[in-house]
């Protein structure tokens, strides 16, 4: 009898081991590692996209979008005021 309490015990121990400590942590570092995969890419993207722009080519698609140049009389003078 005290065999089976001990047996019953121990798998119990197993479970709570196995369920709420190994399987969570798997979970958690398989998260971090994506996170960190994918702000590596994002980092790598921004680096070669400004590298093409020191080179003077911008790719279709970065995120560097120049749009149209407004007209001269859309500005207004500034006067400095003493």
């Amino acid at each position: 009898m005290l065999k089976l309490i001990l047996y019953v015990f121990f798998a119990w121990l197993l479970y709570k081991l196995v369920f709420d400590f190994i399987i969570p942590v798997y979970r958690s570092t398989k998260a971090v590692r994506k996170q960190m995969s994918d702000i590596q890419q994002h980092m790598r993207q921004q680096y070669e996209d400004q590298q093409a722009a020191q080179r003077g080519y911008t790719p279709p698609g970065s995120s560097q979008h120049q749009g149209p140049k407004p007209r001269k009389d859309d500005y207004i003078d500034f006067e400095e005021i003493k």
